[in-house]
């Protein structure tokens, strides 16, 4: 699992290929959904609007979508939006809409952050080894979905894995010194998925060993996404996407028939080079990397996806990107079949309805689940390195 509560710097590419990043964590920035700044693919060109003057003196203009782009800040990391307005949706309500979806991030943020003291979850980690703690209906759905996750991968998904927190140092405290074995055994007693006690009559979660602590740094932004596609969708839009850091979910088609677009990045390559394309249409995308947070000390690369097993780093994959129909199970997917490696981790997938995998080994050799087979554009071989 990642080390650190909100999830990593990955670059993912939408719409023209541009990047986006899962950036640090930390508190959620003001602001109203603006203009992106991602350059924008621009849509196939509208029907040409008859004369003026060969249209009856009372008929209306004939309809002619716009895409609208929009961006804020949430969980930590950076949110983009871009939708195309309906002859009963207008920009005005498109731009309404993507300020609705940053304000329900911002609310699940609130329930579910290690960041804030008075968050469900850090009210869990603080009653570790002596109560229960009452939770919402949506926390304690995730909770039991992240153990019925732990359950299926073999533990290597698994949100006790903040029990590691503060041993490596990924992030804005980035310490190019892996712990030492010692600190690291001492806490992995403490780690594991079973350590934590649901009960669902009484709407509780507690943790049975007082050093366990959660995190749903690993499965929380995906959720935040699907509800953040709900609120687009109530309001009236067929199609749009949604991007939190590199999570995404894209509805529906664009105008002209064609499909949204994301990149894979080349987990070896410069920051903007991708080496795979593949088409979204109502599907989610995250992937999973360890070339973002990272460091390399004697010839090893040290990164932030940490086997919970283990406590260290898992060795299995450099980069695994998961298309699946809803932003959580992707947002969970990736992180597992990353610790599991390409065999077992494309067994998972192909066991999950809906479900495909994109993965690059540790020895630079590219696996494509059958689901995806055919829809994935390879562009050219990753590049080889360290």
């Amino acid at each position: 699992m990642r080390a650190r509560s909100w999830r990593l710097g990955i670059l993912v590419c939408v719409i023209t290929l541009a990047a986006a990043c899962r950036d640090q964590p930390g508190p959620s920035g003001p602001g109203r959904a603006t203009e992106s700044p991602v350059p924008p693919e621009l849509p196939s060109p509208p029907p040409a609007a008859a004369p003026d003057a060969a249209r009856a003196p009372d008929a209306p203009a004939p309809f002619v979508t716009e895409r609208v782009t929009g961006e804020g800040a949430a969980m930590g990391t950076h949110l983009a939006f871009a939708a195309y307005t309906t002859p009963t949706v207008g920009t005005k309500q498109v731009r309404d809409a993507f300020d609705a979806s940053i304000s329900e991030i911002r609310r699940i943020e609130s329930l579910m952050t290690t960041w804030r003291p008075d968050s469900e979850i850090s009210k869990i980690n603080a009653a570790a080894g002596k109560s229960a703690i009452g939770v919402s209906d949506e926390t304690l759905a995730i909770i039991k979905d992240s153990i019925h996750t732990s359950a299926i991968s073999e533990g290597t998904f698994d949100i006790t894995f903040q029990t590691l927190h503060g041993l490596w140092k990924f992030d804005e405290d980035l310490d190019p010194h892996p712990p030492s074995e010692k600190d690291i055994k001492a806490r992995l007693p403490f780690v594991g998925y079973k350590n934590i006690v649901v009960d669902d009559a009484k709407k509780t979660v507690r943790l049975a060993k007082e050093k366990t602590q959660i995190g749903l740094g690993g499965i929380a932004k995906g959720y935040a996404v699907d509800r953040a596609v709900a609120v687009l969708e109530k309001a009236g839009l067929t199609s749009f996407f949604v991007q939190a850091g590199g999570d995404l979910f894209a509805r529906g088609k664009k105008p002209d028939g064609t499909e949204w677009q994301a990149g894979i990045r080349d987990p070896r390559g410069p920051e903007f080079k991708w080496f795979a394309k593949l088409p979204l249409s109502d599907h989610a995308f995250s992937t999973a990397g360890d070339y973002e947070r990272s460091y390399v000390v004697g010839g090893k690369r040290y990164h932030h996806i940490l086997d919970p097993r283990t406590g260290y780093p898992a060795t299995a994959c450099r980069s695994v990107t998961i298309w699946a129909t809803s932003a959580l199970v992707a947002d969970e997917i990736d992180d597992a079949v990353f610790i599991l490696g390409p065999k077992k981790g494309l067994a998972l997938v192909e066991s999950l309805d809906g479900v495909g995998a994109v993965i690059v080994d540790a020895k630079n050799n590219l696996w494509v689940s059958k689901r995806l087979q055919g829809k994935l554009e390879v562009v050219g071989a990753p590049t080889e390195g360290l």
